[in-house]
């Protein structure tokens, strides 16, 4: 064997470090050269600055790639990662001492130090961890070798000093340590790498045998596919019947775990209620591999498909652990085998995009024919909107299936129109496709049963059950209405907050046989489409309808417009909220608020089964309160749609403690 050109850089310690190193094997001779690093010329950059991640290595890998050296001799946290393109780790030798110490004045302790003593730390996470001891010291920021960094302590340049432990031993300096510190270090720390160009095998297998990546075990990542066993891989099953350890979510099939013999781990995330966070999972996996466990990541769906794949293997890689991937079957191609929707279709769509709409803030609206979000349950109304916002007609198709591919799966065909004013229960897996593809399949929504809870029924849909489940009954003693109407000249305003309050009103207009045309003063404010038919009716058009049918709406219009010191006649069941009238008062006008109509429970409403409709409506907050009377928990699996923003607003209040699928607020 010729003798081996070896590299480092010129500090004490480098140089050390190769004698160290290499002293494990007596098979051939080596020359070293040594040479400064960007890193080293440069001790006026801080390490906690956002340096390059080669800052220390850069010249050294050049001169490997260049054929100036056969190996080069790191410490293996100063490796980059990923590494330069041609080479390769060809040792990871062990670490004797993976802590950190505390050089300092007099040999005080970190607890034994003044209040607001200096510190010294080339490391980021080196002064979160003296800061969660100490939050009262000054970190400063360090750099130089071993022997430089310490004559500042001396100098009294810093209080103290925090360097590894280990390179205080290789230095013979063991004695200026004040005491081990009870910090996290980084996993790398006091490991030794022997880096060379790829395809040297010849000298690789020079250090195969001190190699300690040899005793872990390799982590792969399996994707399970959206929830059905008979969608995994069979080489995810191979996979998991080798694993030591499997690492679970809860978007799978729990039961169907039990045949393989590995040690289950459960580290299910959804929003809001966290088994364990992404980095308490990426460290369970680093040390489950390190222990020499064979280890497998199991996650719903696609590893690499909103699923944190990259994550994990840059965790685990730059930790140098091997990774794999297995894929699986993402719940988005999953979803359109299981609907018979096509995700593309020769002459209504060429493309389509799958989107996350976890996040509000960041939500994407791509330009693709058919749109497939994930995880957007807690954010449909948003989506929606947006969708609708960027162009999207209100009458494009979309579809919510929950569950995909499991015996549960429920399909439920909706329009944006319908979806602007969504809510969905927050640990249900829902998958939203929008997209004139879904028309295809849109068929079925025609064949969906649709139950009606309020008074009348006048919706379009095709497949209509109309059991009425509040009562309206006119108030006969009427006086106080009677008086108002005799007194209309005082009014500014007239509000009508539902078809009901517009009935009666007129009921005692006429029985006070007053022309019509004494209204004409009078502005007139209608809460919606419905009430404003009513109106019409009486060949009475309002002056204001918002956009949005709700009492807040109503509101913002009288604050826009700053109307202040009005009159206004509010005719309204005796179940009305209070908001309107309060928030009218509070802008400094006079609300005369008149109940004209009960509403009560329908006794006699008969009660069905739940189980057969796919959407319930509801056209007031009362109708919601009667329905939980009536019912009990609104059941799961079926798409609740309420008419007007209180209603909606009743319905959330409804299902916060029930396990809905859809809610929808529809105008």
């Amino acid at each position: 064997m010729k003798i081996l050109k070896v590299i480092s850089r010129n500090s004490p310690l480098s140089i050390i470090q190769v004698k160290e190193a290499l002293s494990f094997f007596s098979a051939f001779s080596y020359q070293l050269s040594t040479m400064q690093s960007f890193g080293d010329k440069n001790k006026q950059i801080s390490l906690m600055d956002n340096i390059a991640s080669d800052f220390f290595t850069r010249e050294l890998d050049e001169a490997i790639l260049r054929d100036e050296a056969d190996i080069a001799v790191h410490s293996a946290k100063d490796l980059p990662y990923p590494l330069s393109p041609g080479l390769e780790i060809f040792a990871l030798l062990e670490a004797f001492d993976k802590t950190d110490s505390l050089v300092s004045k007099n040999n005080r302790t970190l607890a034994q130090l003044p209040q607001g003593a200096r510190v010294g730390t080339s490391s980021a996470a080196r002064k979160r961890e003296v800061l969660s001891y100490r939050p009262d010291l000054e970190i400063v920021s360090i750099r130089g070798t071993i022997e430089e960094r310490i004559a500042q302590v001396d100098a009294g340049f810093v209080e103290a000093l925090i360097v590894a432990s280990c390179a205080l031993q290789r230095l013979g300096l063991a004695h200026r340590a004040a005491e081990i510190l009870p910090f996290q270090t980084h996993p790398l720390q006091g490991n030794l790498a022997i880096v060379g160009r790829k395809g040297r095998q010849s000298i690789r297998q020079l250090f195969a045998s001190h190699d300690v990546r040899k005793r872990y075990g390799k982590v792969t990542l399996v994707g399970f596919g959206p929830g059905n066993p008979d969608l995994l891989t069979l080489g995810g099953d191979k996979a998991l019947a080798k694993a030591d350890i499997i690492f679970h979510d809860d978007l799978l099939d729990q039961s169907f775990l039990s045949r393989y013999p590995g040690e289950k781990a459960y580290v299910g995330k959804r929003k809001g209620h966290h088994h364990s966070s992404q980095d308490e999972i990426n460290e369970r996996l680093y040390r489950a591999a390190v222990s020499g466990k064979n280890t497998v990541r199991l996650k719903g769906g696609d590893p690499m498909i909103f699923a944190r794949g990259r994550e994990e293997i840059d965790y685990l890689q730059s930790r140098l652990v091997e990774v794999e991937v297995i894929p699986g079957i993402s719940a988005g191609i999953a979803l359109s085998a299981y609907t018979h929707i096509p995700l593309t279709h020769r002459g209504l769509s060429s493309s389509v995009a799958f989107v996350t709409g976890h996040s509000v803030e960041n939500l994407q609206i791509p330009s693709a024919d058919t749109l497939v979000y994930y995880m957007g349950g807690s954010n449909i109304s948003t989506i929606a909107k947006k969708l609708i916002a960027s162009g999207r007609p209100e009458n494009t198709p979309a579809a919510l299936v929950h569950n995909v591919s499991l015996p549960d799966q429920k399909t439920g065909f909706s329009s944006l129109k319908e979806l602007q004013y969504t809510v969905i229960k927050n640990t249900i897996p829902v998958l939203i496709i929008v997209g004139e593809v879904v028309a295809l399949e849109n068929q079925q929504s025609h064949q969906q049963k649709v139950l009606i809870t309020g008074t009348s029924n006048d919706t379009d849909y095709a497949n209509v059950y109309h059991t009425p489940l509040i009562q309206i009954d006119k108030i006969e003693d009427d006086k106080d209405l009677q008086q108002a109407i005799q007194e209309i000249d005082t009014f500014d305003w007239i509000i009508f907050t539902s078809r009901y309050g517009v009935r009666y009103f007129f009921e005692a207009w006429n029985k006070t046989q007053s022309d019509i045309r004494n209204l004409a003063k009078i502005r007139i404010a209608s809460v919606g489409k419905t009430t404003t038919c009513e109106l019409n009716e009486h060949q009475v058009s309002p002056d204001f309808e918002p956009e949005i049918e709700s009492a807040k709406s109503l509101v913002a219009y009288f604050q826009k417009e700053n109307l202040k010191g009005k009159r206004i006649l509010l005719p309204r069941s005796d179940k009305g909220l209070k908001y309107l009238s309060e928030e009218l008062s509070k802008l400094g006008n006079q609300v005369v608020d008149i109940p004209v109509y009960r509403n009560t429970i329908n006794k006699k409403a008969e009660k069905t089964d739940l189980a057969q409709f796919q959407k319930i409506i509801f056209s007031s907050p009362s109708g919601v309160e009667a329905f939980s009377e009536i019912y009990g928990e609104i059941p799961p699996g079926i798409q609740l749609i309420a008419k007007g923003e209180t209603t909606e607003q009743k319905l959330k209040e409804s299902c916060s403690g029930y396990a809905k699928e859809f809610s929808t607020h529809f105008h």
